[in-house]
C-alpha cells in the first residue's frame, strides 16, 4: 500500500510577520482558497486515502494542523516532542508506516510547496512508485529541472538514464550538492546534468529503515525502540524520552548521499518552494507596475514590490521599488526584497529585545 508522509514543521520566520511560531508558513493561505497543508493532501488524496495519510509536525502546531484536517484521523497528526530535522522525523514517519504495512511504500512531502498541475505531480508519483515496485531496495527522490542558476536549492547530478516511465525519466544519482555558489550554480545549469532537489521521496518504509540502521544505527536503534512501542500505552513516553536524543540531522546527509541504489525522477510540473516573501511574486497577479498585492493597499509610483495588508487597515505607498510591505498581527514589516534574508536573524532577536509576544 502506498502512505504519504507530509513533513510539517518550522518556526514560522520566513513569513513573519503573517507567521508566527504556532502558525508557520504551511498554515497560511498564502495564494488559492486553501492553506498550503491543505493543498498538499489535496494533491496526494486521489492516490492515498486519508486514513494513510500522516501529517509530522511540531508540538506547537498539532492542533492547529487538526484543525485544518478535520477529515485525517486524529492520530494521523504526530507530534514532534522537539525539532531534529529530516532524518528523524522520515524514521519516525517509517516506523508508524511498517508497523500497519511491512511492505508498505511511503512518499515524503514537505507540506510548503507550491505544485501544478495536479495531474502531472501524481502522473509522476505513480512513475516513482512502479520503480520501487520493480526494485524495493532503491530509494527515489524527485529532481526539478533548473530553469536559472539558483544559489538558494540543493543539487542533484544526475548519471545514466536507467529507463522511462510514462515519459518521467529515470536516472542513476551521481552525487548530492550543497547550495552552490554563483559560479558553481551556472556551471550547475550550464551542464543540463543537475536537477533541484525538491525534498519529495517515495521509497519502502523498510528499505529507508534499513538504510537508517546501516549508516546511522544509534539514529536506527532509537528509532526501533520507538517503533516498537508505538500503538502501546507506553508509546508517547518512549517518542518523549527518545526523540530528544536522536542525532539532528536531514535525510540527505544522514542516508542519500551514502546509499548505492538511489535514483531521481526529473519532474515536469511547475514546481516553488515558496522560500519567502519573494514568490509571492509568482504566485500573486501582478498590476501594470509589476506589484504583488493583497489586501487594502494603495501604491502610488511604486514598483517590482510585495504588499499585504492582513489586519484589514490599509497600506499606501509613495516612490517605492523593490520593497515588502506587510502588516500581520499588529505588527509590520518594511524590508527592501534583497535583503530578506536577513529576516529569520531579525525575528530570532525578537525576544531579546522584548517582542517575544510578536513571535
Amino acid at each position: 500500500m502506498l502512505f504519504a508522509i507530509i513533513m510539517a514543521g518550522g518556526s514560522g520566520t520566513r513569513f513573519w510577520p503573517k507567521s508566527r511560531r504556532n502558525r508557520p508558513k504551511q498554515l497560511l493561505n498564502l495564494h488559492g482558497d486553501a492553506t498550503m497543508l491543505q493543498q498538499t493532501v489535496a494533491r496526494i488524496a486521489p492516490l492515498v486515502p486519508a486514513e494513510r495519510i500522516f501529517v509530522i509536525t511540531g508540538a506547537d502546531q498539532a492542533e492547529a494542523t487538526r484543525e485544518q484536517l478535520p477529515d485525517l484521523p486524529s492520530a494521523n497528526v504526530v507530534a514532534e516532542p522537539c525539532p531534529r530535522d529530516t532524518a528523524p522525523c522520515v524514521g519516525l514517519a517509517a516506523e508508524i508506516v511498517a508497523a500497519q504495512d511491512p511492505e508498505g511504500t511511503m512518499i515524503v512531502m514537505p507540506a510548503d510547496h507550491v505544485i501544478r498541475p495536479d495531474e502531472v505531480f501524481l502522473r509522476t508519483v505513480k512513475a516513482a512508485v512502479s520503480v520501487v515496485e520493480a526494485a524495493p531496495e532503491s530509494l527515489v527522490t524527485f529532481g526539478v529541472k533548473p530553469t536559472r542558476p539558483e544559489t538558494g536549492y540543493g543539487y542533484i547530478e544526475r548519471g545514466e538514464l536507467l529507463e522511462t516511465r510514462d515519459g518521467v525519466a529515470v536516472n542513476r544519482v551521481v552525487q548530492f550538492r550543497e547550495k552552490p555558489d554563483r559560479d558553481a550554480a551556472e556551471r550547475f545549469l550550464a551542464s543540463g546534468s543537475f536537477a533541484w532537489n525538491a525534498g519529495i521521496f517515495l521509497w519502502k518504509a523498510r528499505t529507508i529503515l534499513g538504510e537508517i540502521r546501516r549508516h546511522k544505527p544509534l539514529l536506527g536503534a532509537a528509532l526501533a525502540r520507538v517503533g516498537a512501542a508505538w500503538g502501546t500505552a507506553a508509546g508517547p513516553d518512549v517518542l518523549a524520552a527518545e526523540f530528544p536524543e536522536m542525532e539532528r540531522t536531514p535525510i540527505d546527509k544522514a542516508v542519500m548521499e551514502k546509499a548505492a541504489d538511489v535514483k531521481v525522477l526529473e519532474v515536469v510540473y511547475d514546481w516553488n518552494d515558496v522560500g519567502d516573501w519573494r514568490a509571492l511574486r509568482s504566485l500573486l497577479p501582478a498590476d501594470a507596475a509589476g506589484n504583488a498585492v493583497r489586501g487594502h493597499v494603495v501604491a502610488l509610483d511604486t514598483r517590482d514590490s510585495i504588499i499585504l495588508s492582513d489586519d484589514g487597515g490599509l497600506i499606501a505607498t509613495i516612490g517605492l521599488d523593490d520593497v515588502v510591505v506587510v502588516q500581520s498581527g499588529g505588527a509590520t514589516l518594511v524590508a527592501r526584497r534583497d535583503q530578506l534574508d536577513k529576516l529569520k536573524g531579525l525575528v530570532e532577536g525578537l525576544n531579546d529585545r522584548g517582542y517575544g509576544p510578536y513571535l
